[in-house]
């Protein structure tokens, strides 16, 4: 038996027992109870007496090894996620094995995504913009084009206010709201559009501490549930330079890293890692093709930001040179951007965070145009897919004081 026909197997199995259990309690309390995250008494029953479920440690272990050393990139790795999805013994030993981004180089479960990149090399992903709905979509390439099909990663929705504009990023293409289970951050700017405040709704580290804004203050029990612990937690403030005479050159931006030390881009250095989520209603979406976390758990290593005052990553863009030829602001992207814009990027760590400038020219983010509405967007340590992407949004906004 192949493996994926193993997996199909499985996933039979579990949902029939699933369907069963949620028929049975349609029966018993209603169709208009709440739907559950646990699992119930029935559901645990028959996952105790499945075979899968009964597998001995050590050959369940091997085969989990196994199947995550050759599962690399997306759509494949969706297997490794649905061995984590068969019973909690297997959950187990996937989240033991699945290493973070930043040893791996791989983005599989949902917490990846606010988890740092890989130290060595980038993660190459994509932007897709939506003008008739103002919203944006990021993939993860499953190739090395420029753009192909794509994983689905995140997504954000542009809401315009008077004195501002937000973009509520979200694990779920097909609910950005901030009332969302699937609600993760935002990014916010100031009427200008020259400063902008980057949101993450969990704690980015142990005694981050929550925004006292006004939206914070207005969002009510009947907008989010009550198990979702959503918040403001500043992680990164991103400003561009004042241009209102339009001198000609392309913005320049500058990032401080609040959630990230300046020593992170050091050799040895480390940025603060969350592995799982708070417990939310993540549990009980199935359409989040990742599996389930259940508490907020921080690497205590790196998680004593706040209290050490220590001297947070700040990050700025990458000066262009002009070229005589082409008459036009060049960066060299390595063949990841094709289109001129204004809103091209490359930031990297500023002199201050080191006395060398060995460490300022890797690029930690490139951002650039390769379509009408396609944007490719790559990243690595110390910064995650989430604060990547929040910075990218910054430079589609409109601003009113600053060329281009």
């Amino acid at each position: 038996m192949s493996f994926r026909s193993l997996i199909q197997e499985m996933r039979d199995e579990f949902g029939s027992i699933s369907r069963h259990s949620l028929r049975s309690r349609s029966h018993r309390g209603g169709g208009g109870a709440p739907r559950v995250a646990a699992v119930g008494p029935a559901e645990a029953a028959a996952m105790q007496q499945s075979c899968w479920a009964q597998l001995p440690p050590e050959l369940l272990r091997e085969v989990l090894v196994r199947i995550e050393e050759s599962e690399v990139w997306w759509p494949s790795r969706r297997d490794v996620v649905a061995c984590a999805g068969v019973c909690r013994s297997w959950r187990g030993i996937t989240k033991e094995i699945v290493r973070v981004p930043e040893a791996s180089g791989k983005l599989t479960f949902p917490i990846s995504l606010k988890q740092p990149g890989p130290r060595d090399g980038t993660l190459k992903c994509f932007i897709r913009r939506n003008r008739t709905t103002q919203t944006y979509y990021l993939y993860i390439g499953l190739t090395e084009a420029l753009a192909d099909d794509g994983k689905f990663l995140l997504a954000a929705r542009k809401c315009r206010k008077p004195t501002c504009t937000d973009y509520l990023i979200s694990l779920d293409m097909s609910d950005m709201s901030k009332g969302s289970n699937t609600y993760i951050g935002k990014l916010r700017s100031n009427f200008l559009g020259t400063k902008f405040t980057v949101y993450d709704a969990h704690p980015p580290y142990d005694g981050a501490v929550v925004s006292k804004s006004r939206s914070a203050r207005v969002v009510g029990l009947n907008q989010v549930s009550p198990r979702v612990p959503a918040g403001n937690y500043p992680v990164s403030h991103i400003s561009y330079e004042l241009n209102v005479l339009g001198a000609r050159g392309p913005r320049r931006m500058n990032c401080i890293m609040d959630s990230i030390p300046a020593s992170a881009v050091q050799e040895g250095g480390k940025a603060p890692t969350q592995t799982e989520f708070p417990l939310s209603g993540l549990d009980s979406f199935p359409s989040i093709s990742f599996f389930r976390s259940k508490s907020a758990r921080i690497d205590s290593a790196t998680s004593q930001l706040s209290t050490q005052k220590e001297e947070k990553l700040v990050l700025k863009n990458k000066s262009p040179r002009w070229h005589e030829q082409l008459q036009c602001w060049c960066l060299n992207f390595r063949g990841r951007v094709t289109v001129a814009s204004v809103k091209n990027f490359q930031l990297v760590a500023s002199d201050e965070n080191g006395p060398t400038n060995q460490e300022q020219d890797k690029v930690i983010l490139q951002f650039g145009k390769i379509g009408k509405d396609l944007f490719s967007m790559d990243y690595r340590y110390p910064i995650s897919a989430f604060q990547s992407f929040a910075i990218c949004l910054s430079s589609f906004d409109t601003k009113i004081a600053c060329a281009g």
